[in-house]
């Protein structure tokens, strides 16, 4: 039996039990550089057991709807944020922690512009781009010690756009 999950339309509050929702919604903080910039400050709640912050570049392969959700993983020592480098919306799953392992998953598509930051322990999917290239900065937690966790489900689940 197909296990499909639907994919939401994000939001702040809809995604706030697994991370931060990083856009540029609400007032400008302070404006810079000569009167040019707009600067929305802090939009991430960054957070490591140890260690430091690292900013890496992902490359992701583009995957298609349906996709097959097989896997998810979380990292205990440290939240994960993940920026796009192009202007092309993303999927983002993720579940609920039950005992261990994750609970029922669920999907959202970001919009253009739009970030994540998964906050330390949350079971998340992996990179997923719907579109190439998949480019993405990634701030997360360099140091020593083990901070992956993977869970493999038994029977998979299908992400369908509603």
């Amino acid at each position: 039996m197909t296990r499909q999950i639907c994919i939401e339309a994000i939001s702040a509050e809809r995604f706030a039990p697994f991370g931060d929702l990083i856009d540029i919604t609400g007032e400008v903080d302070k404006i810079i550089n000569q009167g040019q910039c707009g600067r929305f400050h802090d939009r991430a709640t960054l957070d490591f057991a140890d260690g430091r912050a690292g900013l890496s570049l992902f490359n992701a392969n583009p995957r298609a709807l349906p996709y097959q959700l097989d896997l998810m993983e979380r990292h205990p020592e440290g939240s994960q944020a993940f920026i796009p480098m192009t202007h092309q919306p993303f999927l983002v799953i993720v579940a609920p922690d039950e005992a261990g392992k994750p609970g029922r998953p669920r999907a959202f598509m970001t919009q253009v512009g739009q970030a994540v930051n998964y906050y330390r322990g949350t079971w998340h999917g992996v990179l997923t781009p719907l579109h190439g290239p998949g480019l993405f900065a990634v701030v997360d937690r360099i140091g020593a010690g083990e901070n992956l966790q993977e869970h493999w489900f038994d029977d998979p689940y299908v992400v369908v756009d509603d």
